[in-house]
């Protein structure tokens, strides 16, 4: 019997890590596909990498360019978001955004997806502790979803191809514990934005890992020697 498949978009931090970790427990043969596209630092890559490895699945680093920028995430010049309330983090959207990123990483998941007979996209997409992105809300995949059924070969001969986004309505400290039961190594995921030795703590994404931990009651592997 034909094992089922998916592709896992992974990026190294926790949400994403802990989606691999779920679609392995359901059962799929896990395709991550990791992006290089020109982010501050290489650190996240290697943890992907890392992750994949410990999940067993099989990765694929796929280097593209974007070379309008648009971002402080891939443009050094531009000044990341630095030590926001949670309040403010919720409101508006920042500096980091990267413009239509997740329709970028969508669309080649779903090229890999469709030729290598996947049933299912994986993305750690989460809409409740996050930094407001607009392609990481619920209305945004479902419209993806009517591009994946009129757009594919796979969808005009009703094989369907979904997208799966687990994570999507939990909180940090939900997602935290998840991590947790599924044996996520928390200590190889990576989410600062800045890269480094160690986590900055001051950058929206260090802030959010740092509410999830706190308010899961698990200390953060990374934070240990603090």
């Amino acid at each position: 019997m034909k094992k089922k498949r998916a592709v896992v978009l992974l990026s190294g931090g926790i949400d994403s890590s802990t989606t691999l970790f779920i679609a392995k427990r359901k059962g799929y043969e896990c395709h991550t596909l990791i992006f290089d596209y020109g982010q501050r630092h290489r650190r996240e890559i290697r943890s992907a990498i890392d992750i994949s490895k410990a999940a067993r699945g099989r990765h694929k680093l796929l280097k593209i360019s974007l070379p309008w920028r648009g971002s402080s995430l891939i443009d050094k010049t531009k000044r990341l978001p630095s030590a926001r309330s949670l309040k403010e983090i919720k409101r508006g959207i920042p500096s980091s955004y990267v413009p239509a990123r997740n329709t970028i990483f969508l669309s080649f998941a779903l090229s890999f997806a469709e030729s290598i007979g996947a049933e299912k996209i994986f993305i750690g997409a989460n809409a409740v502790d996050f930094s407001g992105y607009p392609d990481c809300r619920a209305p945004y995949f479902k419209a993806f979803g009517r591009v994946i059924k009129e757009g594919t070969k796979a969808g005009a001969q009703g094989r369907k191809i979904s997208i799966e986004a687990p994570l999507l309505f939990k909180t940090k400290s939900d997602i935290v514990k998840e991590a947790k039961r599924l044996g996520v190594p928390y200590a190889r995921t990576w989410s600062c934005y800045r890269g480094g030795k160690r986590p900055c703590g001051k950058c929206d994404s260090c802030i959010l890992r740092a509410k999830g931990f706190e308010e899961a009651g698990i200390k953060d592997p990374l934070l240990n020697n603090e």
